[in-house]
């Protein structure tokens, strides 16, 4: 998982964007906040499958630092798996964008949405393989764009949120819980078991707040197909061998 501010590779805490610092990790010593350095880190040393990129600055609506994620995709063989973007594209023009940038997926966050015929749209562009819906949470609270929150309405649950976004025609559902980024406070695994149970065939990825490798095991034992893990493995707390691990009891459970 890279957070990416002004080309810098920053450490996310608690979601609070202005005071986010650029990221020391045992991965890459020496390296601090270089997104290339970390990504061939992620590669070489844990063998990651998929990177999770966020642009900050698009995300924050400024400009989509395009240098900067065309040279992480550019890196795709043999240093880093595909990538996956959320750069806050509202619209399929947008993720269209993203995609080109070298994007595998384009991330449609909730916090950037205006309307759910805009998902839709963006699913029918790309393709349901290439897109994957953020359920952005703060503290277990949906994270709506004004357009979506409506005037004096109740506000929608995670969970309806999730449905709405399948019903668009997603298949990949990311729920990120970005007040708990950064925090080592653990994911809300009753959300998780709730939306497998609800959402069988949709593919299901989880992040914030991972501490330690048994919050791993957890996550995945709640049902999720794949975790974003970042501080824990900058500090060490998770290393190679907890990954291989992982993905050795996995394969060995299917």
């Amino acid at each position: 998982m890279l957070d990416l501010s002004h080309g810098v590779a920053v450490h996310a805490r608690a979601g609070d964007r202005s005071r986010y610092q650029p990221v020391h990790s045992v991965l890459a010593p020496g390296a601090d906040g270089d997104p290339v350095a970390l990504l061939r880190a992620f590669r070489a040393t844990l063998g990651v499958a998929e990177c999770y990129v966020a642009d900050l600055d698009a995300i924050g609506g400024g400009a989509m630092q395009r240098s900067v994620l065309h040279g992480l995709a550019a890196l795709e063989t043999p240093f880093s798996g595909p990538l996956l973007v959320d750069a806050g594209t509202p619209h399929a023009d947008g993720g269209s964008e993203v995609l080109a940038s070298g994007a595998a997926a384009v991330v449609v966050g909730l916090e950037s949405l205006h309307a759910f015929a805009d998902l839709r749209k963006t699913v029918e562009r790309a393709g349901p393989s290439r897109v994957i819906f953020s359920l952005d949470l703060r503290l277990g609270t949906p994270i709506l764009h004004p357009a979506m929150a409506g005037g004096g309405t109740a506000r929608p649950d995670a969970a309806s949120l999730a449905e709405r976004a399948v019903d668009a025609g997603v298949r990949s559902l990311l729920v990120l819980d970005v007040g708990r980024v950064g925090t080592g406070s653990g994911l809300d695994l009753g959300l998780l078991r709730a939306l497998r149970r609800r959402l069988a065939p949709v593919r299901l990825l989880a992040g914030g707040g991972v501490h330690q490798r048994r919050d791993l095991d957890w996550i995945r034992d709640a049902g999720c197909d794949g975790v974003l893990v970042a501080s824990a493995i900058h500090s060490g707390r998770i290393g190679a061998a907890d990954v291989r691990a992982l993905q050795s009891e996995t394969s060995a459970s299917r």
